[in-house]
């Protein structure tokens, strides 16, 4: 089993950056994938970007280019930093680790951009 949790969501003005953060405990040599997903209330959860254990990394494309995930392995952390913020990014921030037999999701963080 995983654990996640996540930090760094809060308020931000339209074009400002975010760096969030998810720490990562557990069975964490099991890991495949990690991803942030995304979720606006009454809207399916999304996901946002996604790295492999190789270190490739997908994006959606409402981010890409904008967004960049990467992880520290020493730290066991996950991060996303988030540039040029839109307020169409406003969202609850969830992070996720699946291994081949389970995903594991955090408690999910807070984005909200606004001026």
């Amino acid at each position: 089993q995983v654990q996640l949790v996540e930090s760094g969501g809060g308020l931000v003005q339209p074009g400002g950056s975010l760096r969030l953060s998810c720490a990562a405990s557990g069975s964490i040599f099991s890991i495949n994938t990690m991803e942030w997903y995304r979720q606006v209330p009454g809207k399916q959860r999304e996901i946002v970007a996604r790295i492999a254990s190789g270190g490739s990394t997908y994006y959606s494309g409402s981010v890409k280019g904008r967004f960049t995930i990467s992880k520290d392995i020493g730290k066991n952390t996950l991060y996303l930093q988030m540039n040029s913020l839109k307020p169409e990014d406003t969202a609850a921030y969830y992070c996720s680790a699946a291994t081949i037999s389970s995903r594991s999701w955090g408690q999910g963080t807070q984005v909200t951009v606004s001026s």
